[in-house]
């Protein structure tokens, strides 16, 4: 398997990827396709700040990967009309990494850290005191012997904006200290198509709706997806076509980048396969499937598992991962009993 294959339709960013994304992200809240729930909830909580001159909640953003939650951070600064900070949990590795962003961080300014869960408990607990009473302790002397000597730095009333893909991992600690929680979910592929059709403008990409419809159902329900698999359509179209994205094209173009009708690629196949060839359909442990097919039990869990399992080809029961009846017939293979009939004790 070559390493540009599960690229395509992987919703973590690639690094070349990143001006573009920049390009097709909506500038305003209401250009934001999808997520109905979460945009009135954020929508309240900016107008009733702004009402009360007040920064914004903390607030966080949980979900899988490639759903929008660094661009909902973006869109709620412009909203409030204030600066924003970015940057992540793998990067910071020590306090003094923090002070220096929280110090130039203006009253109403926000803080944006990606991958939130990633923090270091170091770090954690030197957040709660900003995060509750807008103070920092920051270490000025630590001798030999002799207790560490600090002095608190008070900051300006800031919004923090944590974003995670695996929330069960925030301490409960750290939970506690956000106002606003908002869970965002796969998009449904009217949404994504709505995204494509922007996108294909923005782009200038010729299309029919039965073009971007082919690509939307394909997208895995992950914006940053769709709009990977527009430009490598778009590339074929423009090669082998006339330029213009129809169904017939998109789906040839699909076809030949192995991301079948469902959305599924090369890892997903052989995450199934191995579960149903290699461990009679399950129950199996995520360890185990992840040795089986070469890759990182983490990402398993934080990437394929949870497209799988809305999918309907993944079980996860207190036993193990089983593959569905859906997943067994998807493959050609006779589904037995007990992926028709999963046990209620399994649910």
């Amino acid at each position: 398997m070559t390493r540009g294959r599960p690229q395509i339709t992987t919703p973590e960013a690639l690094p070349e990827e990143r001006s573009a994304e920049t390009a097709l992200r909506p500038s305003r809240l209401d250009e934001f396709v999808g997520q109905a729930k979460v945009k009135e909830s954020l929508q309240i909580a900016i107008d009733a700040a702004k009402h009360r001159k007040e920064p914004l909640d903390h607030a966080l953003f949980f979900g899988p990967p490639g759903l929008g939650k660094t661009t909902l951070a973006l869109l709620m600064a412009k909203e409030l009309g204030v600066g924003i900070r970015t940057t992540s949990g793998p990067v910071l590795e020590r306090p003094g990494d923090l002070v220096g962003m929280l110090t130039s961080l203006r009253a109403g300014d926000i803080l944006f850290i990606d991958e939130v869960h990633r923090l270091r408990p170091a770090l954690e607990e030197f957040l709660y005191p900003a995060m509750e009473e807008f103070r920092v302790d920051v270490r000025v002397a630590d001798g030999g012997g002799a207790r560490a000597q600090t002095i608190p730095m008070a900051l300006e009333r800031f919004t923090l904006i944590g974003a995670t893909t695996r929330f069960g991992l925030l301490t409960p600690p750290m939970r506690a200290r956000f106002g606003l929680i908002e869970r965002l979910h796969y998009y449904p592929p009217d949404d994504i198509a709505q995204i494509l059709t922007r996108s294909a403008r923005i782009l200038g990409v010729p299309t029919d709706p039965a073009g971007t419809t082919e690509i939307a159902r394909r997208s895995r329900g992950t914006p940053r997806v769709a709009n990977r698999l527009l430009k490598r359509v778009r590339d074929y179209a423009q090669v082998r076509a006339d330029g213009k994205i129809t169904a017939a094209v998109a789906a040839e173009a699909l076809k030949r980048l192995d991301v079948d009708e469902f959305g599924l690629d090369d890892m997903d196949a052989r995450i199934l396969k191995a579960i149903i060839e290699q461990f009679e359909g399950g129950p199996v442990g995520v360890a185990t499937v992840a040795a089986a097919v070469g890759e990182d039990p983490g990402t398993l869990e934080e990437v394929y598992e949870p497209f799988l399992m809305q999918q309907g080809f993944l079980a996860r029961t207190p036993r193990g991962r089983c593959a569905t009846a859906s997943a067994y017939r998807h493959f050609g293979f006779p589904p037995p009993k007990s992926a028709e009939q999963p046990s209620i004790f399994e649910s």
